[in-house]
């Protein structure tokens, strides 16, 4: 009689383990095998193991095996458990060998359904087992992932009040839950205890601010505290800080910037002139139009402000980027100064401090929580509701969807919720955020979010020290490679994408609900082709990824030296010259407990978890075929090529540049 032999492996997770017993049921094109018991001598299925070979024997040959069905019940008196099996290994009679992908929670009696890994699209489907699996699988899907509505004209989310609500198998880790809570509650009570975060009061001097800071460091929040005051620490931010999507090159003065050339020709090389740096292309804006018109946050029941500044860049002889004019507000006027290096320390210095709050709000709302992670659940949701498993998109982007949907949940909660961190404590938290979000999701379109045509439409092709943009590019260009060969050695034509409707399903749900079924983003709302496919699918990856790490892992190192980076300001901007002191400054500030609120946030939010997963690491093995294997292999290699390259470059220089190292970039939007 035919012989199965069986091994399945349980995922070596926390707390993945099972005593009860575990029963599997094997489903062929010529029939199905009984339901048989798989025991254990080792009482059980432990993690980050491979339980002994079990076999299954049956009557006759079960041909080609579709479908596993497993299920698994309690001993009497022991209560059921939960189990999380990462895949299970059939070698036929025939000598085949079959994978059965799982990697995910088994917590109840129920039978589940798993199929045979190789990748198949709707269309390859010749089975009628496998199609009702299928159409089974995405009737449960689509129960389990539905889509809500946060805010009025915000990107849809995932409908779910709790992390508890979440489907288990896209929950955090034990692991990562643990580590979570953990920084989350020691840096703020290690603030408590020294009794800054509840503190009201103002600044006395800035070593006082020194104190707060002590309490965590990093190499560049040093750097930061030691250069903050400095025009070109200043300008190099915008360039490879935490929000280096803003600056673009000026080729025209904006009509309310009335700069003239004698304002700011002190600050210009010998001999040049204003019209002639910009026709050089030395000239960079920085417009926080977004910010404009918005009533600031009220905090410990004081009024709180942010500017909507206009900032002039200027590329020096010796390449480096320094601001050389800062107008506070958008509209000129006689209360509206136009600020100058050239002013008094203070007068500049404080002009300066409101540009770096205001960039806060914008980074904060626009650059990373809506371009990285709202769009990152938008297209983890829609591949969670459209594509089964066994498709091929969904095995190359589930990894890029770890953690996504409950740190997205944990951030509604506790960041952006009335009582949250960002509603209570930043200039923008209050009735503006929900405006600025607005605003940004109606500026947002699909060529910006394509780093290429980005950085070519802002004009910074040729800016010299521009690391976001140099390694950005080139890690853009190595997921573009990866998802080219696989997407090409699943569709060998463009009518196999049109024909495809799970995949067209998909992205009309990214444009539906993602994008609001807005036309004028640019977004397509269908595929054609495959070149199509695969530029939105390396948008994805690159925006979940690379994207999601170069404003993200930065925020303590810039942020967390508070003068650099303040969270809100208790005074309006400045409306005249010759009148601000240390003192003004020190009171424009935030306070004390705002600022410990602000440190100990951007602490949680730039801290590793140590279940990290670097880009290109797929430790659940999804595909089966050899060919996309040899893809993640060869990907792996030019990631492993480009870090090297990334640390010998920064080695040499004062201020190294990270956030794009692939080795230190998370596979995922998971923090």
């Amino acid at each position: 009689m035919p012989k199965y032999k069986v091994t399945v492996h349980t995922h070596n997770i926390a707390t993945g383990t099972t005593l009860n017993n575990v029963f599997i049921k094997l489903v062929g094109e010529n029939g199905e095998s009984k339901r048989t018991w798989l025991t254990s001598l080792k009482g059980g299925f432990y993690q980050g193991t491979a339980s002994r070979e079990f076999d299954v024997v049956c009557p006759s040959s079960l041909g080609t095996l579709v479908l596993i069905e497993l299920d698994k019940q309690p001993l009497p008196l022991f209560p059921q458990d939960a189990w999380f099996p990462s895949k299970v290994v059939v070698t036929t009679p025939e000598g085949d060998t079959c994978k059965f992908p799982i990697y995910r929670w088994i917590m109840d009696k129920e039978v589940h359904l798993f199929r045979e890994g190789t990748a198949k699209r709707l269309c390859d489907e010749t089975n009628h087992l496998a199609r009702y699996s299928r159409e089974k699988e995405m009737k449960t899907r689509t129960e389990l992932y539905c889509w809500d509505t946060y805010k009025e004209g915000f990107p849809g989310s995932m409908k779910a009040d709790n992390p508890l609500d979440l489907p288990s198998e896209i929950q955090f880790s034990f692991t990562k839950a643990t580590q979570f809570l953990f920084t989350a509650a020691t840096g703020i009570t290690e603030l408590k205890l020294k009794g800054y975060s509840d503190s009201k009061k103002s600044w006395k001097n800035i070593d006082e601010i020194s104190k707060v800071f002590c309490c965590n460091r990093t190499v560049i929040s040093d750097y930061a505290q030691e250069h903050w005051k400095e025009d070109e620490f200043f300008g190099y931010q915008y360039l490879n800080g935490c929000n280096p999507m803003l600056i673009r090159r000026c080729s025209e003065l904006p009509a309310n910037f009335p700069i003239t050339e004698d304002l700011v020709k002190p600050s210009l090389r010998v001999s040049s002139s204003l019209l002639r740096e910009l026709q050089s292309g030395n000239i960079f804006l920085l417009d926080y139009k977004n910010l404009d018109g918005l009533k600031a946050n009220v905090i410990h029941t004081k009024k709180q402000y942010m500017a909507a500044p206009l900032v002039l860049l200027y590329r020096t002889p010796d390449d480096k980027l320094v601001p050389i004019a800062i107008q506070l507000k958008q509209e000129p006027g006689e209360d509206n100064p136009i600020f100058l290096p050239t002013d008094s320390e203070y007068d500049w210095l404080l002009a300066k401090i409101f540009v770096r709050s205001a960039d806060f709000q914008e980074h904060q709302l626009n650059v990373h929580l809506l371009r990285t992670h709202l769009l990152a659940e938008v297209f983890a949701v829609a591949l969670l509701r459209n594509m089964p498993m066994v498709h091929p998109l969904y095995k190359l982007l589930i990894p890029h969807t770890r953690y996504t949907l409950q740190i997205n949940l944990l951030a509604r909660a506790f960041l952006i919720a009335d009582e949250g961190v960002f509603t209570q404590f930043a200039a923008s938290g209050g009735e503006a955020m929900n405006e600025i979000l607005r605003r940004s999701v109606a500026s947002l379109t699909y060529s910006s979010l394509c780093m290429p045509e980005d950085i070519t439409a802002r004009g910074l092709e040729s800016v010299p020290n521009n690391y976001y943009r140099d390694d950005g590019l080139k890690l853009w260009d190595i997921i573009h490679r990866f998802v080219e060969e696989v997407i090409s050695f699943y569709y060998k034509s463009d009518s196999e994408v049109r024909e495809d409707q799970e995949l067209q399903n998909w992205i009309k749900d990214v444009f539906d609900h993602g994008f609001l079924a807005q036309e004028c983003t640019g977004i397509p709302q269908s595929f054609s082709t495959v070149p199509e496919v695969v530029k939105f699918v390396t948008v994805v990856i690159f925006t979940c990824s690379g994207q999601h790490s170069a404003v993200n892992s930065g925020q303590y190192d810039y942020g967390g030296w508070m003068p650099n980076t303040p969270i809100s300001l208790q005074r309006p901007p400045p409306t005249t010259k010759g009148q601000s002191t240390e003192s003004t400054m020190l009171e424009t500030l935030p306070d004390v407990g705002t600022t410990a609120q602000g440190m100990s946030t951007m602490w949680l939010l730039s801290k590793q978890s140590t279940d990290f997963l670097a880009l290109g690491q797929y430790p659940e093995e999804h595909f089966n075929e050899i060919p996309p294997c040899t893809m993640i292999q060869k990907f792996q290699t030019e990631l492993k090529v480009f870090s090297e390259t990334v640390n010998a470059r920064n080695s040499g220089l004062p201020v190294p540049y990270t956030y794009m190292d692939p080795a230190l970039v998370e596979n995922s939007v998971a923090i």
